[in-house]
């Protein structure tokens, strides 16, 4: 499901989110990045409540990235058949979303994008937990 093409691990590094990524497994650098882009929305979300209106445009642009550059960049559609393909739009959908609450200081639109990437998050977690007790090696 994932390619080789892209380089989530740049991508989380360019958008600033910083951690010690190069040492991260495959599914470990997928985490750090779906807990990047929702610390974003949730930095948003409070720039527009503040009425802080660069923090807010600077949150909601870290996400687009991570979600686009990071999290979207990984799928490999080739070889993930449906489920990649309904991430890629799914994540499609989500950058539009986000950019929608930076247009107008949309609140819901964030809660939004912030449920969606919360599901999709634990989803992966549960998988790690998964292949790591059938692999002896449970997942933190």
């Amino acid at each position: 499901m994932f390619g080789t093409k892209s380089n989530p691990i740049g991508a989380y590094s360019d958008v600033g989110v910083g951690a010690a990524v190069s040492t991260a497994s495959p599914h470990q650098l997928i985490v750090l990045l779906f807990e990047g882009a929702e610390q974003a929305v949730i930095v948003a979300r409070s720039g527009i409540e503040a009425g802080d209106v660069p923090k807010k445009g600077s949150a909601i642009t870290k996400a687009i990235d991570i979600i686009l550059n990071g999290l979207r960049a990984s799928l490999n559609l080739e070889e993930g058949g449906d489920l990649a393909q309904n991430l890629f739009a799914l994540y499609d959908y989500m950058s539009r979303r986000l950019l929608h609450a930076n247009l107008h200081n949309d609140i819901a639109a964030l809660d939004e994008v912030l449920r969606l990437l919360n599901e999709i998050h634990g989803a992966w977690l549960d998988i790690g937990k998964q292949v790591g007790a059938a692999a002896g090696n449970p997942a933190p």
